[in-house]
């Protein structure tokens, strides 16, 4: 299918690099590691678990695109079920973002964490609706939500370790009682 073909460079850019900031992600958390409060695992299943899940989902599509598809239909639906699959996971990680005491949200926190997640989600939910009979838009929603998952997750990435390693590790007698958030 030529549609997909296309894309081939960008998916072999794309996968590997979520692949590679999910290794880099566990060696930080290794490094940086300490023995977390409760508060602070809360906060880390607010933050830290969907970043990793959202590479995972680059990754995945990155791979899936790649393989030699016949026609669109079959992995529009693949891409669609993952789309309506994140938006439920999603839906899940805001609940957590809002029990969790540990930081409390800003604006760009809700935008990278809650909106553009969403956002994708819903691009790749509804490019299975439009890929019958428009495959080159839908092909083209689906990058769109894969660079912004792996954008967001990159923010989001640096935004947790740099809170972490410049804010929780510098106040005076650090607990380690936050997680997540603005630098």
């Amino acid at each position: 299918m030529t549609e997909l073909a296309e894309w081939e460079s960008f998916y072999i850019i794309v996968g590997p690099s979520a692949g590679a900031l999910i290794g880099l992600q566990f060696v930080v958390l290794t490094l940086i590691g300490e023995r977390p409060t409760m508060r602070v695992a809360e906060a880390g299943a607010a933050f830290i678990t969907p970043m990793i899940v959202h590479y995972q989902i680059v990754l995945l599509l990155s791979a899936m695109l790649l393989a030699p598809w016949h026609s669109i239909t079959p992995i529009s639906i693949i891409w669609g079920a993952v789309g309506v699959i994140g938006f439920v996971y999603q839906c899940v990680v805001l609940r957590r973002m809002r029990r969790q005491a540990a930081y409390k949200l800003g604006f760009e926190d809700w935008l990278f964490y809650v909106v553009l997640p969403f956002g994708a989600y819903l691009l790749l939910a509804g490019s299975t609706i439009a890929a019958p009979t428009h495959e080159r838009e839908a092909v083209f929603a689906v990058g769109a939500a894969t660079a912004l998952m792996l954008f967001a997750g990159i923010h989001n990435s640096w935004d947790s370790i740099s809170y972490h390693v410049f804010v929780v590790r510098n106040r005076p007698g650090a607990d380690g009682d936050r997680a997540g958030g603005d630098a």
